[in-house]
């Protein structure tokens, strides 16, 4: 056991090179998760964006945060779907009998999920550029954005495990992440809350996405957040807290 402990990273390490191989051997992943969340932000901006009130002057500067947790929610998937196949596969069984620490391997697809929807916001960030996009933010505020976004992808990716591991079929396990998707929709990601009819703008108003889409707003735009950050940032701790705690509890029965 000690011996396990002292070569934890060392193993994880091992196992996330593992899943990222799978990944540069698949790079069309990435684009298939950025492709949803693009057309979203086209038809946004060029459909229905001169009728949506904003108060901001470019409606993509206001849509992106969303468009960003979108892409994140889509791309989350795809962790559910590598690791049904792995279960499948027997692979499980394979790492078990080794003298690795069995969370390693859940690690592996987590820290990998982090990076490759890394790649499809930066994808979706340069595509709202070209649509003229622009952010008075520096360098310590774009920071912060990628670290919310960061904590917010390892928050859904544990709830990805759990569908993972606990699914019976490959359908199954991704399809979890469709009201991850269309969340955004129910929050100020698209137009703000108080034109929503009031049982609508409760719900948006006290859900998870609507803090963090206004904290990365704010960033972005280089104003305060003020408490949505902190509020952001304590639904996205409790959900990996819980996700975890069940993840865990799933991945030992196996």
């Amino acid at each position: 056991m000690k011996s396990i402990n002292r070569y934890f990273f060392t193993d994880m390490g091992v196992m996330f090179g593992r899943s990222m191989r799978h990944i540069f051997r698949s790079m069309d992943t990435i684009i298939t998760v950025s492709i949803t969340p693009i057309a979203i932000m086209l038809l946004f901006v060029y459909v229905f964006g001169g009728a949506i009130e904003t108060g901001t002057e470019n409606y993509v500067d206001y849509l992106l945060p969303g468009i960003m947790l979108m892409t994140i929610g889509s791309g989350i998937a795809y962790v559910a779907y590598r690791l049904f196949t792995d279960k499948k596969s027997g692979i499980f069984e394979r790492f078990h009998s080794m003298p690795i620490a069995r969370s390693t391997v859940l690690w592996g697809h987590v820290l990998t999920s982090i990076i490759s929807n890394g790649i499809s916001v930066l994808v979706v960030i340069l595509v709202a550029l070209l649509m003229g996009f622009r952010s008075s933010a520096g360098i310590l505020e774009w920071s912060a954005v990628f670290g919310i976004l960061s904590v917010f992808t390892l928050a859904l990716t544990w709830i990805a495990v759990i569908a993972g591991l606990a699914a019976k079929t490959p359908d199954g396990a991704g399809a979890f992440s469709y009201p991850i998707i269309f969340l955004p929709f129910i929050s100020s990601a698209f137009v703000p809350t108080d034109t929503m009819p009031s049982a609508v703008r409760v719900f948006a108003e006290n859900q998870p996405v609507t803090p963090i889409v206004e904290a990365i707003r704010n960033l972005l735009a280089n104003q305060p957040v003020g408490n949505d950050i902190w509020v952001a940032l304590d639904w996205c701790i409790a959900i990996i807290v819980v996700a975890y705690i069940f993840a865990m509890r799933v991945y030992k029965k196996l």
